[in-house]
């Protein structure tokens, strides 16, 4: 791996970071040609970007920023100064995020809400710390109405013990239950089948997600991290 892929993996929202590759034709072929061939990105849409010159580009390691000659790629993020430094990209973060975890959520394990009011989505990990923390508190977020729509993020990555311990408690007979013992730090039971365990844990990648938990809102709007329940209702509410 050459020292631009490790940066562009790192998914590091460095403001100016910027590298050079060859230039071809401003088209949509050919950057998507680039960014495949050199870099190695799966490019998934193209579209205007808030930046005259630019192209904003969604890929399976985040959204870049792209010239339209196909010369340059830009990490950062984009903040519009005349509408009251409203952060345009991550506008565009949040509307990928909403696509995203409704596409996963008939293969999420759900703790639903009986006078259900919002539903969030979080990128968990059975051997997370806060994670557990964050379980401990199911009853009382589903008290004040949020159902919780959990997604597989196993932070070791797909190809270790994590990841097919992860597999297992989704493919449990009760996965709610399994989920709930694994949190609690019992031994995971081995279990298979067709599942989302890799697609949950890529959709993560994509959007940003580089630790556990991290929650996304109604809204597409994301939080890095633990929050207690409290705390979490009142932003929930800030949002309608």
């Amino acid at each position: 791996m050459n020292a631009v892929q490790k940066m562009l993996l790192a998914g590091a929202f460095a403001v100016g970071s910027l590298l050079s590759i060859s230039t071809q034709a401003a088209d949509e072929a050919a950057i998507r040609d680039k960014l495949t061939s050199m870099l190695g990105l799966d490019v998934e849409t193209i579209a205007d970007s808030p930046v005259s010159g630019l192209v904003q580009v969604s890929t399976n390691r985040g959204l870049f920023y792209v010239s339209e000659n196909g010369q340059y790629l830009l990490q950062a993020r984009v903040f519009n100064i005349d509408e009251e430094m409203r952060n345009e990209t991550e506008l565009a973060l949040s509307g990928l995020r909403k696509d995203g975890v409704k596409q996963m959520k008939s293969s999420s394990i759900t703790f639903k809400a009986e006078n259900e009011k919002y539903e969030i989505s979080v990128f968990t990990d059975i051997t997370c710390g806060y994670c557990r923390k964050f379980h401990n508190e199911i009853d009382e977020l589903n008290d004040a109405g949020i159902t919780v729509h959990y997604l597989a993020f196993p932070r070791s990555g797909l190809n270790s013990q994590n990841y097919d311990d992860m597999v297992s408690v989704w493919c449990a007979k009760d996965p709610q239950k399994a989920l709930t013992k694994a949190k609690a730090g019992s031994d995971v039971a081995s279990a298979s089948c067709k599942n989302k365990v890799a697609e949950q844990y890529m959709l993560g990648q994509k959007l940003g997600v580089n630790g556990t938990p991290n929650i996304v809102l109604p809204d597409g709007s994301l939080i890095p991290g633990y929050q207690p329940a409290k705390m979490l209702a009142k932003a929930l509410a800030a949002t309608e």
